[in-house]
């Protein structure tokens, strides 16, 4: 026979024993572990959401080259103004950023030996008038044959020396700017002006007023920016697809506006950085790019149907692209949901207040891809090696997804 006391312990054990059951089946469903690609929408969600899935398309869009480089100007832009002759700088109106004319005054420099040059070209001038009257008198007498061919040929030899003096002294003067008549009809300098000889910017200023110069040293480096190109710098492994009037699309740095240039020239050989230098001339050179600026560029190679989404379709976040994919069945399950429901009405209250609280019905997944050009509305990717075909991506409203996801990682994962 039990006693009381056998009674109360198996009732007891009887208690614990459904507790510790209990307690065993709810705890699997306490928590799953929240997926941070993942992102549900409710039936009444998705309709107001306004999302729109489709498959990845095969579209003609430009294959690219990407490569980085400078925005240049041609050698012959380039100049250095310097002096054949040194001298004392007296005055300069060279100043960094500044536009100079052709022809106009970059410095003035004076020298000593400008008056010395000057009174040399009017001395052997005299002196070839009197030769020259020399040679003619010469000439009569041997003609007559008073005087010797030897005094003849003597005089001719002083003559042509004589002029070949004159004309270096001439060259000279107007080497260093100083104009012969002007010489010849007395007025002397000591000073010359040193003329730019392109329209241009200054670039640097080498010198200042006092300072002597010697000859040939450069006073101030000019650019001129009406013919600018971008200096673009391929890796030889790409330069077999690089061709003469290919489009180039290209950023300067802090630009935020696209400009095109076409390829122009291709070097025939390869740096130490293993890149070859293209040339490419601007379409429509724009004011405001500098020689030596930094640019990143895209040369397009032609075009080719490759997997293609709407550009609106790929989203950014953290520095990479991503698109979302509506898992498999979660329509068909949201189908199904409804039916059990609906054949669970009739069983009583209890039943009916079970069965009011929706799961949800369509998930959407992130996966991470590569964007590739966008052209037309259209951004070319490239899908990752798992990527199931057949797939329906949404084309409209991911970034709706993904703010719905970044809220959901805020508070909590829930």
């Amino acid at each position: 026979m039990f006693t009381s006391f056998h009674k109360v312990f198996i009732v007891a054990a009887f208690l614990l024993t459904a507790c510790g059951t209990k307690k065993a089946e709810e705890a699997p469903a306490e928590e799953e572990a929240h997926d941070p690609n993942v992102v549900e929408l409710t039936s009444e969600q998705y309709k107001m959401s306004g999302v729109q899935v489709g498959q990845i398309l095969s579209i003609n869009l430009s294959n690219y080259i990407k490569a980085n480089g400078t925005i240049d100007a041609p050698p012959q832009m380039h100049v250095s103004i310097t002096s054949p002759y040194g001298g004392i700088i007296k005055s300069t109106t060279a100043l960094e950023g500044k536009f100079i004319g052709k022809g106009q005054v970059v410095a003035t420099l004076e020298n000593p030996e400008f008056i010395q040059i000057q009174q040399d070209y009017l001395e052997s001038s005299s002196q070839l008038t009197y030769l020259s009257q020399d040679l003619k008198r010469q000439e009569e007498l041997v003609r007559e044959h008073i005087a010797a061919a030897k005094s003849l040929q003597r005089a001719r030899s002083e003559y042509n020396t004589m002029v070949a003096r004159v004309e270096g002294l001439r060259s000279q003067l107007r080497l260093i700017g100083i104009s012969p008549a002007s010489v010849r009809s007395g007025k002397f300098t000591s000073r010359v002006s040193i003329t730019a000889p392109i329209g241009g910017y200054v670039t640097h200023v080498l010198s200042n007023v006092g300072k002597f110069v010697s000859a040939n040293e450069v006073i101030a480096d000019m650019v001129n920016t009406n013919d600018l190109h971008a200096e673009i710098k391929v890796f030889e492994k790409d330069i077999v697809r690089v061709q003469k009037g290919q489009r180039i699309r290209f950023r300067a740095t802090g630009d935020s506006i696209e400009r095109n240039a076409e390829v122009y020239l291709i070097g025939k050989d390869i740096g130490a950085d293993r890149t070859v230098d293209v040339h490419g001339h601007l379409t429509m050179p724009p004011r405001n790019l500098l020689p030596g600026m930094f640019i990143s560029a895209v040369i397009e190679t032609g075009a080719a149907a490759t997997p293609a989404v709407p550009a609106e379709a790929v989203v950014q976040a953290g520095g990479k692209s991503y698109i979302f994919i509506l898992e498999e069945g979660t329509a068909e399950k949201h189908e199904e949901g409804k039916k059990e429901e609906a054949g669970h009405a009739g069983e009583g209250k209890e039943g009916e207040g079970e069965g009011k609280e929706e799961g949800p019905h369509y998930t959407f997944r992130r996966v991470e891809i590569v964007a590739g050009v966008t052209e037309n509305g259209y951004t070319a990717i490239t899908l990752p090696e798992s990527f199931k075909a057949g797939a329906k991506i949404v084309f409209k409203g991911a970034y709706d997804l993904l703010s719905k996801m970044n809220n959901s990682e805020e508070e909590g994962g829930h």
